[in-house]
């Protein structure tokens, strides 16, 4: 038989032997979707050869329009970039103040760092695909045989050298490794989408943070205010008292007013100093007095927010919004894990191969004779598990469902901040308007009667009630004006604006008198992770 026969005789052997693996393992196929019964084979060939549901995006509950759009002209529905809410109040030292917090807050880089670690998982997860094992090994061992023995072997002690290559590749039948893959793909989004919303929260806690400071230095500037005229009006009760033209309790009631009012001043003081640190831990650096870089008084007044608002429609919340867009992204993972889980139900089929050299010796360790190997096909198939994988299947579908309904119950939460917000904005500016007009009236009022105290009128009383409404309306105003910045800032957070700020490029050009250049020219600059990309588009599986 000559070498060609012989060859075509092999290749004809090889291709019938290949013919019949492919036939078990189609075999093993269908009989592991039929017998499992979760995943029909329709749909497993559909899903790309993969067993277990694909992502589809869930519905939400979303209001075609705000509550108050047709009630009032101030809320507008068109879409604006808010990427930079920020700057509507124009105020130099808040836009410094939110740059410095975006580089140096360290729950913002605890939140970098989660995304490094989801892209290291994902990378783990790509790592599947390919042999799970693949080993180097090699060993020397000294060897005595037994002569007590009923053939005692000729040669008693040898030496046993090993080298070669463990390989194991389990073949991704059922798409085990694949919704590994995409379920790491997404929890990256989600981390990344967490990092987005750390950044919105900081942002407007940093601006609310310096409103409050704002509100609370003019309160205190409007309360020594009053105790400056409260004081005048004690000299001259004094002074008509000691002149008997009016009675001791006059001087005392008026005294009282004094006291009383300036009483106020130290708890604000302490507000103030609060507020202070809150910022401070806000921007990363240890508390410290941030007041020589802030500056207070008139030329420092309350953030001014305009009159009217764009909020754009209640739907675009779900894309504006990164905590709504990472909870979408962790039922897009979770998802993935009832294929992870479901795959446990079928064969597992792989290709186990061993390669190497054995010898007794150094020198003829790598002789063609010393090459030893076997490679071949296996599978273990789990099939009496108690349903434990079953369950197991079961158990995160009903995490999925959890994630579904979280993910729901964040877009209904993020319309009800925003309805709040509009309305605190709006009755904000309302209570203003009204207060405003007030304290125009108790103004003028306490400057009458303090012309008749001085051409000697006798009502204290009336002195003594008007400048303490005096005192409480101007502080009052002083909230109020606070409380439309606040309203408007937790506006702009619940409509999920400011975490564009990490798409910007750092300022070099930063204040010489900022906090962390003069405050604390001793600590070095904070580094932390690398800024991570602008966030992943939603992936949308199947049809």
């Amino acid at each position: 038989m000559d070498a060609h026969t012989i060859l075509s005789r092999d290749r004809s052997v090889i291709a019938s032997r290949a013919q019949c693996v492919r036939a078990v393992c189609l075999f093993v196929v269908a009989a592991a979707v039929t017998i499992s019964g979760c995943t029909p084979l329709g749909e497993y060939v559909r899903n790309g050869f993969q067993v277990g549901p694909n992502y589809r995006k869930p519905a939400a509950p979303v209001e075609v329009q705000w509550i108050d759009f047709q009630k009032d002209f101030r809320i507008k529905e068109d879409s604006v970039d808010i990427g930079s809410w920020w700057r509507v109040f124009n105020d130099a030292k808040l836009d410094q103040l939110v740059r410095t917090a975006s580089q140096q807050n360290i729950s913002l880089r605890a939140a970098g760092a989660q995304i490094l670690q989801a892209k290291a998982a994902l990378g783990i997860a790509v790592g599947n695909i390919f042999p799970q094992t693949q080993q180097a090994v090699g060993g020397y061992s000294r060897n005595q045989l037994s002569k007590n023995t009923a053939n005692p072997p000729p040669v008693s002690y040898f030496n046993q050298l090993a080298t070669g290559f463990n390989l194991s590749w389990e073949l991704d039948f059922w798409g085990l490794y694949r919704r590994g893959i995409e379920s790491a793909d997404a929890s990256l989004d989600a981390s990344v989408e967490n990092y987005d919303n750390v950044l919105v929260i900081l942002v407007s806690n940093v601006a609310s943070t310096y409103v409050q400071i704002r509100t609370l230095q003019e309160e205190i500037r409007l309360t020594k205010e009053n105790v400056r005229i409260q004081k005048e009006a004690l000299k001259i009760a004094e002074a008509q008292w000691r002149a008997g033209q009016s009675d001791q309790a006059d001087f005392l009631q008026t005294r009282d007013n004094v006291e009383q009012t300036e009483a106020l001043i130290p708890p604000l003081e302490a507000s103030l100093r609060q507020a202070n640190d809150a910022l401070c831990i806000l921007l990363g650096m240890p508390p410290q007095d941030l007041m020589p870089w802030l500056g207070e008084g008139p030329q420092f007044p309350i953030p001014t927010a305009p009159p009217d608002v764009a909020v754009g429609i209640p739907a675009e919340l779900l894309r504006r919004r990164p905590d709504v867009r990472q909870a979408e992204r962790i039922a897009a993972a979770q998802c993935a894990q009832i294929g992870v889980a479901e795959a446990q139900l079928y064969p597992h089929i792989a290709i186990d191969g061993v390669l190497g050299w054995q010898g007794t010796r150094l020198s003829n360790l790598f002789t063609p004779h010393s090459f030893a190997g076997s490679v071949g096909p296996a599978f273990t198939w789990n099939v009496l598990n108690y349903g434990r994988l079953l369950n197991g299947v079961r158990q995160q579908e009903a995490i999925f469902e959890q994630t579904v309904f979280n993910y729901q119950s964040s877009v209904l939460s993020a319309q009800q901040e925003t309805e709040d917000s509009i309305v605190g904005f709006l009755k904000a500016q309302e209570q203003t308007a009204k207060l405003r007009r007030a304290v125009n009236d108790v103004n003028q009022l306490n400057s009458l009667l303090m012309v008749q105290a001085q051409a000697g009128a006798r009502n204290w009383n009336r002195v003594f009630v008007v400048q303490q409404q005096a005192t409480t309306q101007e502080n009052n105003l002083a909230t109020s004006v606070g409380n439309i910045a606040l309203n408007l800032i937790q506006l702009y957070r619940a409509l999920g604006g400011g975490w564009e700020i990490r798409l910007q490029p750092v300022d070099d050009n930063r204040d010489a008198s900022a906090p962390n250049a003069v405050l604390v020219p001793d600590a070095p600059r904070l580094e932390g992770p690398p800024a991570p990309q602008p966030a992943l588009p939603e992936k949308t599986t199947g049809t």
